[in-house]
């Protein structure tokens, strides 16, 4: 009867203990959305920002980017997400140079922001799932940095989300 009590209590702790986790590394998994078109994200464990959003009506989880150009998308996520791949680029990365293929997002949104055409480009070299959220989205953004929180707003002078 011991072995059971223990084994609940280690059930019990690990759902206790794997949601805390899980908070610390993806505090944005569930988006509040500001007033005035303002998305708050909050810095995860490692210190990036990590977030939901969609690619074509289809649910993925951005990382934000400042150092990459492009969106880049893993290449094993692409066609699942309707991307086709296009022509072949160099793109250098913190990994070295790697070919990757040019593509066009057709919409891409996450919290109150929806673009559409966005280029991308399909990366062979990404293993994981997450997308890189680069500068081809963030340049039509302004964003602040004070602590652990990073606001989004759209450009006053640029096309409306």
């Amino acid at each position: 009867m011991a072995w059971l009590a223990s084994l609940a209590l280690l059930g019990v702790l690990y759902l206790f203990f794997d949601g805390s986790l899980q908070a610390r590394n993806n505090p944005n998994r569930a988006l509040q959305i500001a007033p005035g078109a303002e998305l708050v994200l909050q810095r995860s464990r490692d210190g990036h920002y990590v977030f939901p959003g969609e690619i074509n009506g289809r649910p993925v989880s951005f990382l934000l980017d400042t150092g990459a150009t492009l969106v880049s998308v893993p290449a094993h996520l692409a066609a699942g997400l309707g991307l086709v791949a296009g022509a072949s680029q160099q793109s250098v990365t913190a990994n070295g140079t790697v070919l990757t293929r040019a593509t066009q997002i057709g919409v891409l949104a996450f919290g109150p922001f929806k673009l559409s055409d966005v280029r991308a480009s399909i990366n062979p070299g990404m293993r994981d799932d997450q997308i890189l959220l680069g500068m081809s989205v963030l340049k039509q953004l302004e964003f602040t940095q004070r602590g652990d929180t990073l606001v989004l707003r759209p450009m006053g002078n640029e096309k409306e989300f």
